[in-house]
């Protein structure tokens, strides 16, 4: 990760392909947010992320935290019902932390600053089926990845995606307390939430563009940290 113009690129890179994945997902979502929703999902994603795409284009030379806030401010405008505010609002508004350029602790604070954003907006926390069941283990794992575990960026990112994934599966057997999915009781258990997957499409694509403008491969890794050992293991080692 950098600053500059050339992290701006990059984001405007990862826009373009978050709006092509969403497209190419539409109906996935939509047949998702029809058994627990309005089914409008999909449609209301897939415009919003066209038009933050166009948008994001249109900029000249941005930095990182130009392309957010407009990307996010697009979003707001042009996605209806709660995920405009929820992923477009939190997204201007953890577009700040990006203030001083893209880089590692940069990225956790604006990740961090995010998911407190979402839980916000949404009145929502871990176990509601909500966005926020795919959001928070990635952070969590992202933030641990960098700043405990002193990984690289790419395989940090690498182990969110996988801590994301890990949260779309959880949301299936649990019962929706918040959003339209709550109005059907026990009848929401067994289904995906289509928010929590537009999250994991959302992060696949960031770390696939990561891994692009590293001009490396992605990491084979999952949400497990390394071994580290503990103060007792050091000792017998010792």
């Amino acid at each position: 990760m950098s600053d500059g113009d050339s992290a701006g690129a990059a984001v405007v890179a990862v826009v373009e392909a978050v709006a092509a994945r969403i497209e190419a997902e539409r109906s996935h979502l939509t047949e998702l947010d029809s058994a627990i929703g309005d089914a409008d999902h999909g449609g209301n994603m897939a415009r919003g992320w066209a038009a933050a795409a166009d948008a994001a284009r249109d900029l000249d030379d941005p930095d990182a935290q130009t392309v957010c806030k407009t990307v996010g401010k697009t979003l707001m405008s042009e996605v209806g019902g709660a995920s405009g505010p929820l992923f477009g609002g939190s997204l201007v508004f953890a577009s700040a932390e990006l203030d001083d350029g893209l880089t590692p602790e940069s990225a956790v604070a604006f990740a961090e600053t995010y998911l407190a954003k979402v839980q916000d907006r949404g009145d929502a926390k871990v176990g509601d089926q909500t966005v926020v069941d795919a959001l928070t283990p990635a952070v969590h794992t992202f933030k641990k990845s960098i700043e405990t575990d002193d990984l690289p960026p790419l395989e940090a990112l690498a182990k969110a995606v996988d801590a994301a994934e890990r949260g779309v599966a959880f949301t299936v057997p649990i019962r929706a307390k918040k959003g339209r999915a709550s109005y059907l009781g026990w009848r929401s258990v067994g289904h995906q939430d289509p928010g929590a997957t537009s999250v994991l499409y959302i992060l696949e694509e960031v770390l696939s563009v990561a891994a692009e403008q590293m001009d490396a491969d992605v990491p084979d890794v999952d949400a497990t940290s390394p071994t580290i050992p503990d103060d007792a293991d050091s000792e017998d080692e010792a």
